[in-house]
């Protein structure tokens, strides 16, 4: 398949209108907010049914149900409710992201060992204290695999602002099934591939950085891996 579109300097020109470049920002500005969104709502409920126990159901059939939606209907019933413009784009994203934070949290705070937060509540802890400093660091590893998930999720469907007249990388798939012009439906393809790499790899050091060497086995390689004095 011809890959001239994507190796044209002209379409790499952060000047031009309607180049990888923009297209790649509008692209990543609509799911950096779908994401923000999403963990905004799903967090603060997962931390409290994992604490709390109550209303695990919902982590549960909610993250099933919201898995099942399909985000092209529902931008379409968004754009029939609301219109064209940002809006119906991030609810449907927004919905995308909110099954898979939500039940990560919630598993990742049912997962705790039992005895370790007896303990946090043994030494005095209060309830708020031991959700913010014990089970949530804990959980980290189990929540960061959820939003991992969701922000590749996000980036891949993305592509769909591009259907209701927006930007982003959809643009480059529309637009090139319209005038059949696939060497631009291949550099949407690859381009969007490539982002999803690239923030996949970027997420993985992050959680590196964010999460215990204790929760993730690091520290017991490093102590067999450093020489006996």
């Amino acid at each position: 398949m011809d890959s001239s579109y994507l190796f044209d300097p002209e379409h790499w020109d952060p000047g031009a209108a309607g180049s990888i470049p923009q297209l790649l920002l509008s692209h990543l500005g609509y799911s950096a907010l779908a994401l923000l969104f999403g963990t905004l709502i799903a967090l603060p409920v997962g931390l409290f049914i994992g604490h709390t126990g109550r209303g695990s159901f919902l982590a549960i059939n909610a993250g099933n149900a919201g898995r099942s939606l399909p985000t092209l209907g529902l931008l379409m019933l968004m754009v029939t409710l609301l219109g064209l413009g940002l809006t119906p784009v991030l609810i449907a994203l927004t919905v995308l992201v909110i099954p898979p934070v939500l039940t990560s949290t919630y598993a990742g705070m049912r997962s705790l060992d039992a005895s370790v937060v007896d303990a946090a509540r043994g030494m005095g802890m209060r309830p708020s204290q031991v959700l913010l400093r014990v089970e949530f660091p804990m959980a980290l590893p189990v929540l960061m695999g959820g939003f991992r998930s969701a922000a590749l999720q996000v980036i891949a469907t993305a592509t769909v602002a591009a259907a209701v007249g927006l930007g982003g990388l959809g643009r480059l798939l529309i637009d090139g099934l319209a005038l059949n012009d696939y060497s631009r439906v291949l550099a949407g393809a690859v381009v969007v591939a490539a982002l999803a790499i690239v923030l996949d790899l970027l997420l993985g050091l992050i959680q590196r950085s964010i999460v215990s060497p204790g929760l993730t086995g690091r520290a017991v390689r490093t102590r067999r891996a450093a020489p006996a004095p």
